[in-house]
């Protein structure tokens, strides 16, 4: 058996979407669920808190908010905590998985951020359209990173 695709720029696709666009936003909440699958394994048997350890990286936890049988809310974040400080968690993403459509969708993130990237990520955004790019390029690029350096909730 061939190793299995980890990157989706592998996946074969049939059709092309002009970039900022509604289709286009799809296709990255589609890659979001992929890259979140090869995370966590089964999406619709996600309950609870998990936390994921990666050597050199700060701990990542997946926290299930809301089940029903076609969608899943949870949060996923970084703990920065250390065992002087108080619990500091960055950038606490909340996402909706939409089971049978195979999307997942970055719905909002923490209220401020400490890290300069991230505030000006989230300001230059104006419309709605815009907002949903922002939280979801960045959840994208996060879990991609999230991948490479080695963390799992399987």
């Amino acid at each position: 058996m061939p190793p299995p695709i980890r990157q989706d720029a592998q996946v074969a696709s049939r059709w092309r979407a002009a970039p900022g666009s509604f289709l286009a936003l799809m296709a990255l909440y589609e890659s979001n669920h992929l890259r979140l699958r090869w995370l966590a394994g089964d999406l619709r048997s996600l309950q609870g808190v998990r936390r994921s350890s990666a050597a050199g990286d700060c701990d990542l936890v997946m926290t299930v908010l809301e089940l029903s049988p076609y969608t899943t809310t949870l949060e996923l974040t970084y703990d920065f905590s250390s065992a002087n400080d108080a619990v500091a968690t960055a950038p606490d993403m909340r996402l909706r998985l939409y089971h049978d459509a195979g999307v997942a969708e970055a719905l909002d993130w923490g209220e401020g951020h400490e890290h300069r990237i991230l505030r000006e990520l989230r300001q230059h955004a104006e419309r709605e359209l815009d907002h949903r790019w922002a939280r979801n390029i960045m959840l994208n690029k996060w879990l991609e990173y999230c991948l490479d350096r080695g963390h799992s909730f399987r």
